[in-house]
């Protein structure tokens, strides 16, 4: 009998919250099948390329990504993202899976997204939806280190905040959006309206980083496969890295030289050429007061969220 090579589960988001964590634990379960490019951002036709800022699109582009000589290969490069609005290239996506028993995909985009829940509700209506979210905090902070590591931004912290703020024209892949990635209240219950409680699972950061196994056990319950197959939890994902040179770094990826570069070389040779671009040891701390200003900021939601999901996030407060 042909197996059903569709998604049955979807992880959400948040971004900057550990998906790309969840993505390894489930890529290394025999039983699961995983898109090969993680977030493929397909039920959520509110994100679409040709609205980008044209700082996002040539980011975009540079993956030199043909989409339809992709799926139409044999798919065994692995791609951070994509932006398909084609169902039936989505659906090639999966050609590959054979006897597992979950198929899945990540997309951090359909959190975010307005019409996501809906639309993976029309489509798959008993599909689990799995999402992640962290202190909105430190995923704001997060999110900036990982600008300056990419050459998005040169300013200080709270700067870059308060102009991404100003920005006249805000969304996805439009603006950084620091903020509004992190008020989760309205976002998440888009998918608590939509989906019956027992086909949605929330974690936390906190969960990850206090018991990696656990989260992963839950995970693996949840959609249907088995929890004790063997899994490496210790893998660190997408570390932040501080640039030697700033200015050097926002250049060469705003002209695209950056990712030419690295494309053109094998992965060995990657991983030996970063340190010449980027800083070892540690990474700059958020300031207290840096802290406090956005404390007031997130409070309200932080508050509403705690309420929305039943788990008490007080701590984020603190």
């Amino acid at each position: 009998m042909q197996q059903n090579k569709e998604p049955n589960f979807f992880v959400i988001g948040a971004a900057k919250c550990g998906t790309t964590t969840l993505y390894d634990f489930l890529e290394q379960h025999p039983d699961v099948y995983m898109s090969p490019i993680k977030e493929p951002h397909f039920f959520c036709s509110d994100i679409r390329i040709e609205n980008f800022s044209e700082e996002y699109k040539k980011y975009v582009y540079s993956r030199g990504i043909n989409i339809q000589d992709y799926v139409a290969g044999d798919m065994s490069k692995k791609y951070w993202e994509w932006y398909i609005d084609d169902f039936s290239t989505y659906l090639k996506l999966f050609k590959n899976a054979t006897n597992q028993k979950a198929i899945g995909e990540i997309s951090n985009g359909y959190l975010f997204s307005t019409v996501s829940a809906t639309e993976i509700k029309n489509k798959y209506p008993l599909a689990k939806i799995v999402m992640i979210l962290r202190n909105p905090i430190s995923r704001a902070y997060s999110h900036y280190l990982a600008n300056v590591r990419d050459g998005r931004t040169t300013l200080p912290f709270r700067e870059e905040i308060k102009n991404d703020l100003k920005k006249p024209v805000k969304g996805w892949c439009i603006s950084h959006n620091y903020i509004e990635m992190g008020m989760y209240y309205s976002q998440v219950k888009r998918f608590l309206d939509a989906f019956p409680a027992n086909q949605v699972l929330i974690f936390l950061n906190d969960d990850l980083k206090s018991n990696a196994n656990n989260v992963g056990q839950k995970l693996f319950d949840f959609i249907g496969v088995d929890i004790n197959a063997s899994i490496n939890y210790s893998n660190k994902q997408n570390e932040a890295k501080m640039p030697k040179w700033t200015g050097l770094i926002k250049f060469i990826t705003q002209t695209g030289l950056k990712r030419k570069l690295f494309r053109a070389l094998p992965e060995s040779i990657q991983a030996k050429i970063k340190p010449v671009f980027f800083k070892e040891g540690s990474i700059p701390k958020m300031s207290e007061e840096d802290k406090q200003w956005l404390n007031t900021i997130f409070k309200e939601d932080i508050e509403k969220t705690q309420a929305l999901i039943n788990r008490d996030l007080s701590h984020w407060l603190k």
